[in-house]
């Protein structure tokens, strides 16, 4: 992706080349940060208060100053206008910002598309089985400590795979290091439930909404791995990603190796939904 604008909150925009975090800011020193990815279609971020609530609530748990969700709104705003791209990826960070000022800092940025989502979309992601133990404190907070995600993804493509799943020391299922991930098993919809230490996906959310039209039921709970290695199909679900299908998981081929017809009506969805249809 490219850096395409930058607006701080309070300040306004800010030329991309310019430094907006200063070397002692707690998110660049101690990882103490919060962030949210968004995407935009047509010049509209997609269910934006449901990013800032999310942005605020992690905010929270990890014992940052409250979001100010009005400057930093209005921040997105103005970096998306100084962008002038209307299909983008926009992030919004909140950090504490320099040690010991008690002043925190917002920052809104907009990036381009990763350009191959379309191709991974219709080929299907091969994922790789990653041992992971999230600590209690941080466990469903979007905070900037994204190590741990970023090796599993590194080792997973070590291995030939597209992405990581994690699941937990007893074999139970997770999710993917930026992704929720979902199974079918004939008209049931099997997904890890919030109560595990997972991000609450708002692209979860969404796809959750849509799951009676489509005559689907929903099913959450702790799962072992061998649940979605035998399922019908497989996919992940994430806001820039959007319903990404899986076709292998440690070389098991899901199905017939192939996208899903409920990831195809679910992006379908995910797209009507925010007012962006798929063409054709």
């Amino acid at each position: 992706m490219t850096l395409l604008a930058v607006a701080e909150a309070g300040r306004g925009v800010v030329d991309a080349d310019t430094p907006v975090l200063h070397a002692d800011d707690e998110g660049v020193l101690r990882g103490r940060a919060v962030f949210e990815t968004i995407r935009v279609y047509e010049g509209v971020p997609f269910r934006l208060e449901e990013h800032l609530a999310r942005l605020g609530a992690s905010a929270a748990q990890l014992g940052l100053p409250a979001v100010e969700r009005d400057l930093l709104r209005a921040a997105a705003l103005d970096a998306l206008a100084a962008s002038h791209e209307p299909n983008a990826v926009l992030r919004l960070l909140w950090t504490p910002g320099r040690e010991g000022s008690g002043r925190a800092t917002g920052l809104a940025l907009v990036s381009t598309l990763p350009e191959d989502h379309d191709g991974l979309r219709a080929r299907g992601l091969r994922l790789a089985v990653v041992t992971w133990a999230p600590g209690a404190l941080v466990a469903g907070v979007k905070s900037t400590s994204y190590a741990e995600n970023i090796a599993a993804q590194a080792d997973a493509a070590r291995r030939g795979a597209d992405d990581a799943l994690f699941v937990d020391p007893g074999g139970v299922v997770l999710e993917a290091p930026t992704s929720n991930v979902w199974w079918r098993e004939g008209t049931r919809l099997v997904t890890p439930a919030l109560a595990l230490p997972i991000l609450a996906g708002v692209t979860r959310a969404v796809l959750v909404e849509s799951l009676p039209r489509l005559g689907l039921e929903l099913v959450e709970g702790s799962f072992p791995l061998e649940r979605p290695l035998h399922a019908d199909e497989v996919f992940l679900s994430s806001s820039v990603r959007e319903v990404m299908p899986v076709v292998a998981i440690d070389g098991s081929v899901i199905g017939d190796g192939r996208p899903g017809p409920v990831a195809v009506a679910l992006q379908r969805a995910l797209r009507t939904a925010a007012g962006y249809p798929e063409a054709g």
